[in-house]
């Protein structure tokens, strides 16, 4: 197992920067419910970026160009994860009708939820693939058939009502019918129920579950540091929400991401395969993940159809559904 960088006081220090983020998120800037703007979003996005850069300058300084890159690598290739994470996203809400101002208080909590379960992985991974080697080639396969079927299956579409997740919880909570403001739960006639923003809450944490199976093993083929894998893990959920905002009324024009996250997810599965017969230089790894997701969006966005960014220039119209 390679050495560490993350001393008890960077761990401590990152996560106290991540509380401290979140509350100034949600207590300051986001504490009313409201539509988040396109300017908001660019600006959120933009900061989130930033930030993630010059934490990583930060590592290059002080820790070399090795970390800096791996931080690097592995933030672009669960970056544009997460990205695949967002037509997910944009399927549960309109699937539950959850109206444009409380999208935020969802993709919040559910995101905090993420940052738990990921530590969890994260933790649990570094400690498998220290304690057994060959562990590896397991996380590769899953990955190279992972890479595979999203390959196969880029057209499928998401259907929130078969989560066995948001069906367990049907059976478990009882559900209103309708809204009630920003409230999870409401209690009517002495009971307790779930509102069905509570229910889009689950969905949301149950994809994100589903997406940690692929991303963490996808960053340990980068690096085994498990400070550089959290972080470079936090720092794209972190931004994940004002990236939304920002793409979500021209996701359908990225036809062709699919493909090349699909290619990525077999170029680490492959690393991890061969990982004992050659090890693919960080250099190299950072430039065929670069390649294969800036090609795939350039190429969506060369080959989008005329009908769908037209379809962007006209005003959208949402209809709230119970």
């Amino acid at each position: 197992m390679e050495v560490s960088i993350g001393s008890p006081f960077l761990w401590t220090a990152f996560l106290a920067f991540v509380i401290a983020m979140l509350a100034l998120d949600l207590g300051v800037f986001h504490r009313k419910a409201h539509k988040i703007s396109l300017r908001e979003a660019a600006v959120w996005s933009a900061v989130w970026i930033a930030l993630a850069l010059i934490f990583n300058g930060w590592i290059w300084m002080h820790f070399g160009a090795r970390p800096g890159l791996e931080f690097l690598t592995g933030y672009l290739i669960e970056k544009a994860l997460s990205v695949d994470n967002l037509f997910v996203f944009l399927v549960i809400f309109s699937f539950f009708g959850v109206r444009d101002e409380l999208q935020h208080r969802v993709l919040f909590w559910g995101i905090l939820g993420a940052l738990t379960t990921r530590a969890i992985f994260i933790l649990a991974g570094a400690a498998l693939m220290q304690r057994f080697h060959w562990i590896i080639y397991v996380f590769g396969a899953v990955l190279v058939y992972t890479g595979i079927k999203l390959l196969r299956e880029r057209n499928k579409e998401y259907e929130p009502e078969k989560n066995p997740m948001v069906r367990l919880f049907r059976r478990v909570m009882p559900v209103t019918s309708e809204y009630h403001g920003s409230h999870f739960t409401v209690v009517q006639n002495g009971r307790r129920l779930a509102t069905p923003l509570l229910l889009a809450l689950v969905a949301v944490e149950a994809t994100d579950i589903v997406f940690a199976v692929d991303s963490i093993p996808a960053i340990f083929a980068i690096t085994r540091d498990p400070f550089i894998v959290f972080t470079s893990n936090i720092f794209a959920l972190l931004g994940l929400r004002s990236l939304y905002f920002l793409l979500a009324g021209i996701m359908d024009r990225f036809a062709y991401l699919k493909i090349g996250l699909a290619m990525v997810l077999v170029f680490v599965g492959g690393k991890m395969l061969i990982s004992e017969l050659y090890k693919i230089p960080i250099v190299i790894s950072l430039g065929v993940v670069a390649l294969l997701i800036g090609g795939s969006i350039v190429i969506s966005l060369l080959l989008s159809k005329p009908e769908q960014r037209e379809a962007e220039r006209r005003p959208a119209v949402h209809v709230d559904q119970p």
